[in-house]
């Protein structure tokens, strides 16, 4: 049961399509009208909705944007309502209003729900609601690629748990692997930087620098070095301040201090200040008597050893060859040294990692490989269901003889490249598997299967085409499909069959086909005819729904290109009731009416 409808479209300023309105309802669809009269832009119309490319090229002459806006009934619940809610759209009644603008400028808006989005989340949406088909997409059936893809999507959770599986692991191998090569290329950079670190921390340990020692040692080698003049002048001072006893006329400081301070303190208690000063003159004197004897220390203690001077300066030197290559002073050599041993370390344990990881690689490399070997079994299983359901529908479309397969190679993997045993054979692996999917058609009897992009007529691929989507609809249906020309290259008895597998196909989906077959459009539910006015245009008015005697003439003119050819309406009334017959509701309605 269909739950997403698309109502209807306004399409403005589109192609040739100046303003229409084209209303859609459940069940089969048929687009019909004169060559160049716009059935096209339909497609294009719906593919603009759901997030496709356009360019300025697609905006009508004279016109400065072209609009499309879109109507689809989501129940709730469903994952495109969820989704269009969660980006802040509103919906309408229970239905999602989408808009794509195109300036002729070729600047391209879209709103869903009456809010601005980016084109991807159109697109996101529109997976879930609409599978777009024409003659391009036929083409892209053509490739390899496309192919598992149409495999995997049948195939449904069978395939899709391991193979989330496998691009997980497969992901964390890559990573892996990037990681180790990275390593194991700059294995012999790092070993020449463990090596220079090696020998600048031999020498620091060679030399066992204290914190500071430079700075010390600086100091002891200036005074060592001036030491006769360090002691003259500190007998000197010593002698000012305290004088020469052997001299008797010796005049010193600390005698001239001391009178000052006797002067002083005879007469201190008659004023207050006077005795402040006399207090400050005596702490002078002591002070005087401290420095004295640190002076008379310090010239006994000074050692003038010229041996002592020369070991200091080679120590100094020893000091100096280290600041030159690690740091400018002994504290920032320590610092350096303690940065290399962490650095080192590191480094040394590279090897330990490489191992590690190695390791890690190969217990990935074993857990690829068996989600490799139960993903290629998954496809093998899906496969032959698929070949079959496949071949099964070509039967009802006048392929009775046809026989579809599914062929899975695999590509043994090059000298040196990281493959996978399966089956005997170590296969190249990529991102899906290790599995090539290619379609193989036989389409008569005693024919070889040979790629259907080889083994099929253009009509056969339409048909080839229309019985994937039947099956897809068996199994992972979305709620609608427009068809661009799917029956193109298909007639006769064979046309017939396209229109009845369109209409079963319409039982579980909304179904939209533009076509220009009348054995086609019989067997639609609904018939819409584009038409242009005089002036090449398609106006609101130009796309018309048809039925009773209407349906009978626009058939009449598909048939014979004479709306009121006798014979073209016999033949008309004939296709409906042979739809009728066949199972087509609308027709014998049609029918009826007619």
């Amino acid at each position: 049961m269909v739950v997403c409808v698309l109502e209807e479209m306004r399409i403005k300023d589109l192609g040739v399509i100046d303003d229409a309105v084209v209303e859609l309802s459940t069940g089969f669809t048929a687009v019909t009208g004169e060559t160049g009269a716009g059935k096209t832009m339909v497609v294009t119309s719906l593919g603009l909705l759901l997030g496709g490319r356009g360019d300025a090229t697609l905006v009508r002459n004279g016109a400065g944007s072209a609009v499309v806006e879109g109507r689809i009934s989501v129940p709730p619940g469903a994952p495109a309502a969820e989704r269009a809610v969660e980006a802040g759209a509103e919906l309408d009644d229970g239905a999602l209003l989408i808009s794509r603008s195109i300036s002729a400028e070729g600047r391209s808006r879209a709103h869903i729900g009456g809010r601005s989005v980016p084109l991807g989340l159109l697109a996101e949406i529109g997976a879930d609601l609409v599978a777009v088909h024409g003659q391009t997409d036929q083409q892209g059936l053509l490739r390899p690629a496309r192919q598992r893809q149409a495999l995997d999507r049948y195939a449904g959770e069978a395939v899709a748990v391991p193979l989330a599986a496998y691009q997980d692991a497969y992901r964390r191998l890559r990573a892996l692997s990037g990681e180790l090569t990275e390593l194991t290329a700059l294995a012999r950079e790092r070993a020449r930087e463990a090596d220079a670190l090696r020998f600048g921390l031999d020498e620091i340990e060679a030399a066992e620098p204290r914190p500071g020692e430079d700075t010390e040692l600086t100091s002891e080698a200036e005074r060592l070095g001036h030491a006769d003049a360090l002691a003259n002048a500190a007998t000197q001072a010593h002698g000012a301040l305290v004088g020469d006893p052997a001299d008797l006329e010796d005049v010193d400081a600390a005698t001239l201090v001391a009178g000052a301070h006797r002067a002083l303190e005879a007469v201190r208690a008659h004023d207050a200040a006077l005795a402040g000063l006399a207090d400050r003159i005596g702490e002078i004197g002591i002070l005087l008597s401290d420095v004295a004897g640190e002076l008379a220390g310090y010239a006994d203690d000074l050692d003038a050893d010229p041996l002592r001077l020369a070991a200091v300066e080679e120590r100094r030197a020893v000091l100096a060859h280290l600041t030159r290559k690690y740091g400018p002073d002994i504290d920032a050599v320590l610092a350096w040294a303690e940065q290399g041993t962490a650095r080192l370390t590191e480094l040394d344990s590279d090897d330990d990692r490489i191992a590690r990881l190695t390791a890690e690689r190969d217990a990935l490399h074993t857990e690829l490989a068996g989600l490799a070997r139960t993903l290629t079994g998954a496809r093998t299983e899906a496969a032959k269901r698929f070949a079959e359901a496949v071949t099964e529908e070509l039967a009802h479309l006048a392929m009775p003889h046809a026989r579809v397969h599914v062929d899975l190679r695999h590509t043994d993997a090059a000298d040196g490249e990281d493959g996978v045993d399966i089956g005997g054979r170590t296969v190249a692996v990529g991102p899906h598997g290790a599995d090539e999917v290619e379609l193989l058609l036989a389409p008569h009897p005693g024919s070889q299967p040979r790629p259907v992009s080889k083994g099929a007529s253009g009509g056969e691929l339409s048909r080839v085409m229309l019985a994937i989507e039947v099956v897809f609809a068996g199994a992972a249906p979305v709620p609608t499909y427009l068809f661009d020309e799917v029956d193109a290259g298909v007639g006769g008895k064979a046309a017939v069959e396209v229109g009845r597998r369109l209409a079963r196909l319409a039982d579980s989906a909304q179904v939209v086909v533009v076509t220009h077959l009348p054995q086609v459009a019989a067997f639609a539910d609904r018939h819409l005819v584009v038409e242009k006015t005089d002036d090449g245009s398609v106006t609101r008015s130009g796309v018309q729904s048809v039925h009773g005697e209407g349906r009978v003439r626009e058939l009449s003119r598909m048939l014979a290109g004479q709306e009121d050819s006798r014979l073209a309406r016999a033949h008309a009334e004939e296709l409906l009731a042979t739809a009728a017959r066949l199972g087509s509701p609308a027709a014998a309605r049609t029918e009826t009416a007619g």
